[in-house]
Parts: structure tokens; C-alpha cells; sequence
């Protein structure tokens, strides 16, 4: 019964309420998937995620279960097992978020870094081939696109991939990439350069690499300041073969195919940060209740009470801003609005700002909940400690906060460089 909810967000349509782009609502089914998501947080997460953390753990079993609650399709096609939705997405990332940071980028970063691309991009033959699994959870895919000298700045890719009889040989190397070497990591999808466009300008193209393929070697997991249950690897291609039918998409289209790709990730990202700004909210508001000084709760004293309010303020104003962007995302994927350059251009600013606000947010919110901790936020006893060494890379991955300003004011039609 209890995942009722999760499966009819996987077989309806919304039709919400729209007066003008970028207006929304959480509907009944979606209210029911939270209801559903945090039960299953509390019960199957919130217990380890502590243990998990402490000992570098990345919890296989659980990510599973989370596949069977139907988790990883919420914003997949339709046509093969998911629901179409990033409304839904979000309301499960901000839930498993709010009790573990870890594992809701393991689910934000399989979905919108893994199956989207191949959802968006695949031929009807790589559809059927990797989707299911990935769909059902029985399967994670990764996303490698940053290197060392090709970040932010995407367009300095040195990793190659070169067309010789029939197959693409890829040599270079890629940093930081999410749920790459797991037991259930099934490809990756490589950005590679894979010539030179008639400009001058390079080629930029994406490959599926299997897992497993010779020559992709998957290096040692980061000892990270935070995420610990994460799963985290550089990668090296040492000449990995793939097929010709491997390319995703048009060969040269990679740049565009992983900008639009961010764009949706991005507002998962905001929306994995607003369940850590909700987590700094509650835990130092049932602190501030129950912890006591000078003869009464820390909370009767305003300069307690003025900053938990404004962790209410954070999360409220976090809240529209990612459900808003989700929302015009849905339209679009629904055919309610068009999917034009006019579209386009409004979600990139609406993803980057939900993604730049939420988690600059979030980062000051788990300041501000340890102050109210005081030397208790300060041990790792105490979850404060784990939300606060999480949230920092949030304002990084996935560009970082100069790049959604950048983006920002692009959109606004500035001449920034």
C-alpha cells in the first residue's frame, strides 16, 4: 500500500493550474509521494545514514529498495516505465535529502545525469537497451564530463574519441563523477572531442562507455569533505573501445546535449538543497525548544529565535523557487507549452537561479543551525556536523554559484564574459 502514491505519479499527467509561466501547485498525488518518500527516509534511511557517513559506505541494498519504491522513473518518459515528471523528482530528491544529503544526490544524479541524456537524446535501440534498468533502479548511469582543466569551463575538454573502423577509441581522463563506480553502475555517458567543427571551433560529442569496457579504468573514490555515502571516482580511458552506435545523439551536439542536461539537474540540486535547509530549520527549532539556559529555553531568547525564522524564510522562498522552475519544465515536457528557444532561455535563468539561491541558502542554514547547536553542532554525535560539511560542494557541482550568475545575467541580456 505504502507505494501506492509513487506508482500513480508514474502513470498520471498533471494538468496544474497555470496563470503565467513559471506558476505552479503540488497536487494531491504529489503530496501523496512525499507522504511516501519521507516515511521511507525515516524507516530505511535516517537509522544509518550516520554509519554510513562515518565509515564511507555507499548502501547498495538501499538504493535498490529505493528503485523498487519506483524512486529513479518519476521523471523518466512515460513510454518506458517513468512518469514524465520533475515535479516529482524534486518532491523525492528534497525528502531524501532532508535525513540523508548522500544518498539524495545518489537519486538526483542517477536520474538527472544518468537516464536523462539517453532518455533525451538515445536512439530507440539505446532506449531499450539501458533504459529499463535504469528506470527500475536495477541499474545506475553516470555522467563524466568534468576534467581537470574542463569544469566551468566545459569547452576546454581534452578527452578525445576517435572514429577508426567502426568503433570509438577514447583516450583523456574525467574528475569527480557521481555513482561511476558502484555494483550497480551499468555505462557512462563520456563528453569527448571528437573533431573539429568547420569554424575551428572543437567538436564535442557523447559516448555510452558500458561499464566494464577495457581501457575504462575507474581510479580510487574520493576521500570527500562530505557525501560520504556517496559514490565518487575519477575515471581514465586508456584507449576503451565502444561501437560506432555508442555516439549519443548528433555527433558535435555534446555541448548543447550537456548544457540542456544541467538545466534539469540543476533544479533537482536546488531542490536536494532545500531538504538541507528544511533539516537545519527542524532540528534547531526542536533545539531551541528544548535546550535551556538562563532559566528557559534557548528559543524564548530572540537571538535564537530571529535566525531560526529566518531558516523558515530560506525555505519558503527555496520552496517556490524550485517547484516554480520544476513546473515550467512539466509544461513543457507535456506539450502545454512550447519547447522553443523562447522556453529555452526562460528555464536556463529559472534552473540556474532556483539552483544559485537554494544553495547559498543552504550553506548559510547550516551555519546558522550549528550556531544554534552551539559546541553541539560541532561533534559528529549530532547531525548538524554531517549537513554542514554536505552542504558545501552543493554550491559547486553541477556549476557552480558564478556560473548560474553568469547564466543569470546572460539570460538578462547582459554582455558578460
Amino acid at each position: 500500500m505504502a507505494g501506492d502514491p509513487v506508482r500513480t505519479a508514474q502513470t498520471r499527467r498533471r494538468t496544474p493550474a497555470r496563470a503565467v509561466p513559471g506558476s505552479f501547485r503540488l497536487d494531491e498525488d504529489h503530496e501523496d509521494l512525499r507522504a511516501v518518500v519521507a516515511d521511507f527516509a525515516a524507516a530505511e534511511i535516517a537509522p544509518h545514514a550516520a554509519a554510513w557517513d562515518r565509515e564511507h559506505v555507499f548502501p547498495v541494498d538501499v538504493v535498490r529498495r529505493m528503485g523498487e519504491l519506483g524512486l529513479f522513473g518519476l521523471s523518466a518518459p512515460e513510454e518506458y516505465g517513468g512518469a514524465g515528471d520533475l515535479t516529482g523528482l524534486c518532491v523525492a530528491v528534497e525528502e531524501i535529502g532532508r535525513v540523508d544529503q548522500s544518498l539524495g544526490i545518489t537519486l538526483e544524479a542517477a536520474v538527472g545525469l544518468g537516464i536523462t541524456p539517453i532518455a533525451r537524446y538515445g536512439t530507440e535501440e539505446q532506449k531499450q537497451r539501458w533504459l529499463p534498468d535504469l528506470v527500475a533502479g536495477r541499474a545506475l548511469a553516470a555522467f563524466a564530463l568534468t576534467e581537470a582543466d574542463g569544469g566551468s569551463d566545459a569547452g576546454a575538454l581534452r578527452t578525445t574519441a576517435t572514429l577508426v573502423d567502426g568503433h570509438w577509441t577514447l583516450a583523456g581522463s574525467k574528475q569527480f563523477i557521481t555513482n561511476s563506480g558502484t555494483a550497480l553502475t551499468s555505462v557512462i555517458s563520456v563528453a569527448a572531442r571528437t573533431g573539429r567543427h568547420p569554424d575551428g571551433r572543437p567538436e564535442v560529442s557523447t559516448l555510452l562507455v558500458p561499464a566494464g569496457t577495457p581501457g575504462l579504468v575507474v581510479g580510487p573514490a574520493y576521500d570527500k569533505l562530505g557525501w560520504h555515502a556517496s559514490d565518487t571516482h575519477p575515471l581514465v580511458l586508456e584507449g576503451a573501445r565502444v561501437p560506432q552506435d555508442h555516439l549519443l545523439g548528433t555527433r558535435g551536439r555534446g555541448m548543447a546535449q550537456f548544457l540542456s542536461t544541467l538545466d534539469d539537474g540543476r533544479v533537482a540540486v536546488a531542490a536536494l538543497a532545500l531538504g538541507c535547509i528544511r533539516a537545519c530549520r527542524d532540528l534547531a527549532l526542536d533545539h531551541a525548544g528544548t535546550r535551556t539556559a538562563f532559566g528557559g529555553p534557548i528559543g524564548a531568547k530572540q537571538g535564537v529565535a530571529f535566525p531560526i525564522a529566518d531558516l523558515d524564510v530560506m525555505a519558503r522562498t527555496a520552496h517556490l523557487m524550485v517547484y516554480a522552475a520544476a513546473a515550467l519544465r512539466d509544461d513543457a515536457t507535456a506539450g502545454r507549452i512550447a519547447e522553443d528557444a523562447r522556453f529555452r532561455a526562460e528555464y536556463s535563468r529559472a534552473a540556474a537561479a532556483a539552483k544559485l539561491h537554494a544553495t547559498e541558502a543552504a550553506v548559510t542554514a547550516t551555519r546558522v543551525a550549528a550556531q544554534v547547536f552551539g559546541g553541539y553542532g560541532f561533534v559528529e554525535e549530532y547531525p548538524i556536523a554531517r549537513f554542514y560539511r554536505d552542504a558545501k560542494i552543493l554550491e559547486i557541482g553541477e556549476g557552480t554559484s558564478e556560473i548560474q550568475r553568469l547564466v543569470i545575467a546572460r539570460g538578462l541580456g547582459l554582455p558578460v564574459a
